[in-house]
C-alpha cells in the first residue's frame, strides 16, 4: 500500500493496465465476460490508486472511508452475482479485501505516514493466504492446454484475462504485506 516508492509505482502501473485490459474487455461479445470484466477494471483501477506511494501523494481523511463505500458496494453486487456465476465469489473475497484494507488505512496513523504496523492481523493472515493460493491456481491455469485456435479479439482472449486476474492477485498479496 504505502511501502517503498520503486515498488509502489511499479504496482501502480501493473494495477492501472490490468484495468485498462478489462475495460478493453468489457466490449466483448460474450455477455458473462463483460460483467466479471467491469468488477475486475474496478478492482485494477481501484488497486492503483492505493498503492500510489506516500512519498508522491498523501491522500485526505475522507478518501479512506470513500475507498471502503466504493469497494462495500461492489461487495454488494458481487454477492448478488454470484448466485449465477461462483467466479463472483473471488471478487466478493477481493471487494471485501479492499474494504478492510481501507478501514486499516483509516485506522492507522502510523500506516498512513508509509509505516505499516508491525503485526499481522488474523484477517489480514487469512486474506494472504486466500490470494497466495489463488495466485498459484491462477499461474497454473496460464499453462497452454493445446494449440491456439483461431484468431480471436483481444477483449475475448481467455489467456490475457488469466493473466490480467493472475497479476491483481500478485498486486493483492503484495498491498496486503505492506498493510
Amino acid at each position: 500500500m504505502h511501502g517503498p516508492a520503486s515498488p509502489g509505482w511499479l504496482l501502480v502501473v501493473v494495477c492501472a493496465a490490468t484495468g485498462a485490459y478489462c475495460l478493453l474487455r468489457m466490449r466483448s461479445g460474450v455477455e458473462e465476460q463483460r460483467r466479471a470484466a467491469g468488477g475486475e477494471a474496478l478492482m485494477g483501477f481501484g488497486m492503483a490508486a492505493m498503492a500510489v506511494p506516500a512519498a508522491a501523494f498523501t491522500p485526505p481523511s475522507w478518501a479512506w472511508p470513500a475507498y471502503a463505500a466504493v469497494f462495500g458496494g461492489a461487495a454488494v453486487h458481487s454477492l448478488w452475482a454470484a448466485r449465477a456465476s461462483t467466479h463472483h465469489l473471488h471478487h466478493l473475497v477481493g471487494a471485501l479485501a479492499m474494504v478492510y484494507m481501507a478501514a486499516v488505512m483509516a485506522a492507522s496513523p502510523a500506516a498512513q505516514a508509509g509505516h505499516g504496523g508491525a503485526d499481522a492481523p488474523l484477517v489480514t493472515g487469512a486474506l494472504l493466504l486466500y490470494f497466495a493460493g489463488y495466485v498459484l491456481l491462477s499461474g497454473a491455469r496460464l499453462v497452454p492446454a493445446g494449440a491456439a485456435g483461431a484468431a480471436v479479439p483481444w477483449g475475448d482472449r481467455p489467456e490475457l484475462a488469466r493473466a490480467c486476474r493472475l497479476s491483481m492477485g500478485i498486486a493483492m498479496v503484495t498491498m496486503l504485506l505492506t498493510l
